[in-house]
């Protein structure tokens, strides 16, 4: 079973409906019994860091997602998800994330359209990760507005190209994010999902 982690903030539907689509049971839950005791999780979201940090904390989960990771099983952030693993973010302020992925989350600076939205094509860092088993460097989409910024290299997977290298998968041993939506990025999103999916 796949937890979907519901804290108020989040595409659930349609991230629960993919994991579905590929052969697992996922559910949207809140309860951290549940969370705990799933195979992998995934935390979506959608919407600005600090009120997302905020929701955490206030529904205990912060330290419920802190546990998962510390489990060892695999657990996936996905667009705003992602973001929330790092160390902090400059999103309306300063703000603290949960810290299993020493960065920061900064915002696209410079004479281009903001937010970075639309189709555009990964390159691989790390080509041996479990993540990107039988995939070629496709196209999936992003939309958002702060790029994360990882303190360790090893740490980063996979970048995009937007004016600069941005950071698109992290991951480090069992704690994998991706800045697009897989759930919306075609054959190339779905699989790089399924790649997770397969880690539980």
């Amino acid at each position: 079973m796949i937890a979907i982690i519901d804290y108020g903030m989040g595409n659930l539907h349609s991230v629960s409906k993919a994991v579905e689509r590929l052969g697992y049971e996922a559910v949207v839950t809140g309860d951290p019994v549940q969370i705990l005791a799933a195979e992998g999780a995934v935390l979506p979201g959608v919407g600005a860091f600090g009120d997302a940090m905020e929701h955490l904390r206030e529904s205990g989960l912060d330290e419920v997602v802190k546990q998962y990771a510390a489990s060892g099983k695999p657990l996936l952030g996905i667009c705003l998800g992602m973001q929330l693993l790092f160390s902090s973010s400059e999103e309306h302020g300063e703000h603290e994330g949960l810290n299993l992925l020493p960065g920061s989350v900064v915002r696209f600076r410079g004479d281009y359209k903001v937010p970075h939205m639309g189709w555009n094509r990964l390159s691989f860092k790390q080509s041996e990760s479990p993540i990107f088993k039988g995939i070629e460097e496709g196209h999936v989409y992003f939309v958002h507005s702060y790029h994360a910024k990882p303190e360790r290299e090893g740490d980063l997977l996979a970048v995009t190209d937007y004016y600069q290298p941005v950071t698109a998968i992290v991951g480090r041993d069992n704690v994998y994010g991706m800045q697009f939506h897989p759930e919306k990025s075609g054959e190339s999103g779905m699989k790089l999902l399924g790649n997770f999916l397969k880690l539980s």
